[in-house]
């Protein structure tokens, strides 16, 4: 193939991309009290020698009581802001690619046990747990004990907080920062009717739903240096009657736009337990081409994009301006360099691989 599209580079502020795959933040759970462990250097460093253009950290917390899990990454005090700098340093040693960052809160999803021992929710009051809190004191799962409504001096230290870890992404030279309002944590659950059921100027239409996720972009744009991009991360849908669609999502995203958002990540789902995801290739796509219809800003698309083919097809025509990988990248660390050989592109490998290059593919790396 002739030039393919995703291999073309794209700026985005200040940032320079050599192609349009980014690999999207994937939370590890193997964090202590917050701060990062050799498992995220080994992890992450893989990922960094893959040859996508963007490299993004998982959901780092904005406070302790906004993990997913007691094991989850955080960036909001000098000991997970060091381990950081740490694992940081050491990718940097050897891979030039771009690093960004998604910042969270997990809100009514906090307090939950890892995934691969059942990931249900830790009570309050036993070890490992604490009580959540939510625009509305609604539990995500019956089960669940219900989070504590945010009140105002709640919602500005929270907003203050995405702020305060901004600062530190900025001084760590991370390179973007995209900040997480998808998949049913905070800044979605404030979007989402089903979750915001606020009586005050934070609840009802979605231009109050929309205040305080507007706050914290606000808030991080003015943290983060100016010349370094800001993006947003957004469920389009919560696939359930009666909640967050695509329409509002358009309109958030329009919102977003104006306040000077650099690029927004279109995923979906998450918020609530009767969600119905028609699980199938590009599914989130038409979601992706929805919102790209509406605003001048890049749109990334995301799930279950696995053949390079597909990939091309999201680029080329136009359904959005790149890609991300998620468990395809997990599952093949190299997907970038596979999917340059079989598109007729070029991809940047370190020089310590250069020797691995089948002879059928000589002209694939680049060093």
């Amino acid at each position: 193939m002739a030039n393919p599209h995703l291999f073309t580079p794209l700026r985005i502020r200040n940032l320079d991309l050599s192609n349009r795959i980014v690999i999207a933040p994937m939370c590890q759970y193997s964090a202590q009290d917050g701060c990062m462990t050799d498992w995220h250097l080994i992890h992450l460093g893989q990922l960094a020698l893959s040859g996508a253009a963007l490299l993004t950290i998982e959901a780092s917390a904005v406070t302790p009581d906004g993990r997913i899990t007691y094991a989850d990454v955080g960036l909001y005090d000098d000991a997970t802001e060091q381990a950081m700098a740490r694992t940081l340093d050491g990718i940097r040693r050897w891979s030039d690619m771009p690093i960004a960052i998604q910042l969270a809160h997990a809100g009514r999803k906090a307090s939950t046990d890892r995934p691969w021992n059942g990931g249900k929710q830790i009570a309050p009051d036993a070890e490992n747990g604490w009580q959540t809190v939510a625009p509305s004191a609604v539990a995500f799962n019956p089960e669940y004990v219900a989070p504590t409504a945010l009140d105002d001096q709640g919602l500005k230290r929270i907003r203050d907080a995405f702020a305060a870890s901004a600062v530190r992404a900025g001084r760590l030279g991370i390179d973007a920062v995209q900040i997480h309002a998808a998949h049913g944590y905070l800044l979605h659950q404030f979007l989402s009717p089903l979750a915001n059921q606020r009586t005050d100027s934070y609840g009802g239409s979605l231009e109050n739903r929309a205040r305080f996720p507007l706050e914290v972009f606000d808030a991080v744009r003015q943290a983060f240096p100016s010349d370094r991009a800001v993006t947003v991360r957004v469920s389009a849908t919560d696939w359930v009657k009666g909640g967050l669609d695509i329409e509002e999502t358009v309109a958030f995203a329009q919102m977003l736009e104006e306040r000077g958002c650099d690029a927004i990540h279109v995923s979906s789902g998450g918020l609530h337990i009767d969600q119905k995801i028609p699980l199938s290739p590009s599914y989130q796509v038409p979601l992706a081409r929805a919102v790209k219809a509406a605003v001048k800003m890049p749109v990334v698309a995301v799930g279950l994009i696995t053949d390079p083919v597909q990939a091309e097809a999201i680029v080329a025509t136009g359904d959005a301006d790149l890609i991300a990988l998620a468990r395809t990248v997990l599952y093949d660390p190299r997907w970038p360099w596979h999917a340059a050989a079989e598109l007729g592109a070029q991809v940047k490998a370190a020089p310590q691989y250069l020797r691995c290059q089948p002879s059928r593919y000589k002209d694939l790396f680049q060093s």
